[in-house]
């Protein structure tokens, strides 16, 4: 793998003799380090038994991944802008595979959680600079539209197939292969992505990087990603939640506050004053926000509820993303014939609609009963991802791509972790899952869906005129 390597001249643009290939390379990158956030939650119980670990301990397992990455987003658009995005991206590679190596070897539980730490980084560095190859490999927009629909896809189904996967590796080859199995698949992607991906443009600009604005953008995240995932556990008043949330609040106030007076910002504020960029962003995080939370909700209720195994309840909730994987192909053309209005705001219309029609789920209801509605939601995700991370990055120039995914992707991490968090405090009465919370944690997802449609709407129709 390719190390990292930042030094003063820029990259040369050029565009891939096979951009196709080099999708190929950097949305299987994009895939696994998704993946890792679904994948291995099956294997938690077989974990916690064999090391000896308490619930709690099992559980960071997850959530220390995801903090990582989650925190660690912003600051790699950044990076990738000024030294150079194929380095950043197979350092990423690098990165996560390494931690996935440690974790797949731990003996015991401190070092799976350094092991997970290590691999959170990974996904940081390489999810928001993939798209941003993405952007630069495909300089035709309708070309571009369907690239970015193919990398959309990949990030919906790994979050989709993931307890799937994760239920069949540890029932045929035990928890540490969801784990070691990342590193010969990332080997060969790196390989691939470190002979095909060309030096592509970076900024040019001459003040040095924004490190102030990367931590502060950091503990901010950090901090409010903590209070979430701790919080129903803790309790939402208790001191260390409070005060999570007071330092996410402060040390965001004080970023915005920085960002405005540097001249060369990590995060230019101004983007936000362009309403079709606020409102793909506003939407990403809702999308995330409801489908995320549905789909682990989802899964828990045919587990909890229903008796069901992990591998029965990943299938009982694959028409979401068989459907997905069906409709961002159609999207991505959408996006190129006709703009991002159309697909983006049908397919939050399709997913509110579809959520709120599981307001009709009882506890003996089926999948027989239910999979269609799971469908027209998967297909309404498949629509409006495309369109909003298209339009997220066209509000910028290709030389500050990597800034713009940046933003479009912590958004839709935060909206991740919100949408586990909160629709999690709405789903359960203490430890056990109820009917009735269930149901307003999808009124509450499906509603926003359905606001945000109307949102997107105004937006683009006004940013278009």
């Amino acid at each position: 793998m390719t190390a990292l390597h930042l030094s003063s001249r820029p990259e040369s643009a050029t565009t891939p003799s096979n951009p196709w290939i080099t999708l190929v390379a950097v949305t299987g990158g994009q895939f696994l380090a998704v993946l890792s956030t679904t994948v291995i939650s099956v294997a938690l119980p077989t974990i916690g038994r064999e090391l000896h670990a308490d619930a709690t301990a099992t559980e960071w397992i997850v959530n220390s991944y995801v903090l990582v990455y989650a925190s660690l987003l912003m600051l790699s658009g950044g990076l990738g802008d000024r030294y150079g995005r194929k380095g950043i991206f197979l350092t990423g590679m690098a990165t996560f595979a390494l931690g996935a190596l440690i974790a797949g070897l731990a003996s015991n539980i401190p070092m799976l959680l350094v092991g997970r730490v290590i691999q959170g980084i990974g996904p940081a560095l390489l999810v928001p600079t993939s798209l941003a190859v993405v952007r630069s490999a495909f300089p035709n927009e309708r070309e571009r539209a369907v690239a970015i629909g193919a990398w959309s896809t990949s990030s919906g189904l790994a979050l989709a197939v993931g307890p799937i996967l994760g239920g069949v590796v540890v029932t045929g080859l035990g928890w540490r292969w969801v784990l070691l199995l990342n590193v010969p698949l990332v080997a060969v992607f790196a390989t691939v992505a470190a002979h095909i991906v060309p030096r592509l443009p970076r900024t040019l600009a001459a003040g040095r990087f924004d490190w102030q604005g990367a931590v502060l953008t950091a503990t901010a995240v950090a901090a409010l990603s903590f209070g979430l995932i701790e919080g129903r556990e803790q309790g939402w008043t208790s001191a260390t939640i409070l005060g999570a949330f007071a330092l996410a609040i402060l040390a965001g106030l004080v970023f915005v506050g920085w960002e405005r007076r540097h001249s060369d910002p990590l995060v230019d504020l101004a983007l936000f004053g362009n309403r079709a960029f606020a409102a793909a962003n506003l939407a990403g995080a809702v999308a995330f926000f409801a489908f995320v939370g549905l789909i682990v909700y989802l899964s828990a209720y045919f587990q909890q509820v229903q008796g069901h195994s992990a591998i029965r309840a990943g299938l009982d909730v694959c028409s979401v993303g068989v459907a997905f994987a069906l409709a961002t192909p159609i999207s991505g053309r959408l996006v190129g014939r006709c703009g991002p209005r159309l697909p983006m705001v049908t397919g939050l219309a399709l997913g509110g609609l579809a959520v709120v029609g599981l307001l009709s789920m009882r506890s003996d209801s089926g999948i027989g009963s239910l999979w269609w509605i799971l469908a027209v939601g998967g297909f309404g995700l498949g629509l409006c991802l495309t369109p909003m991370t298209a339009t997220a990055l066209a509000a910028v120039h290709p030389h500050r791509a990597g800034m713009a995914s940046s933003i479009h992707n912590a958004l839709r991490q935060v909206g991740q972790v919100l949408g586990v968090a909160v629709l999690g405090a709405l789903a359960y009465s203490g430890p056990v899952l109820s009917m009735a919370g269930l149901h307003h944690a999808f009124a509450v997802a499906g509603g926003s869906l359905l606001v945000m449609a109307v949102i997107a709407a105004l937006a683009l129709r006004v940013e278009a005129r």
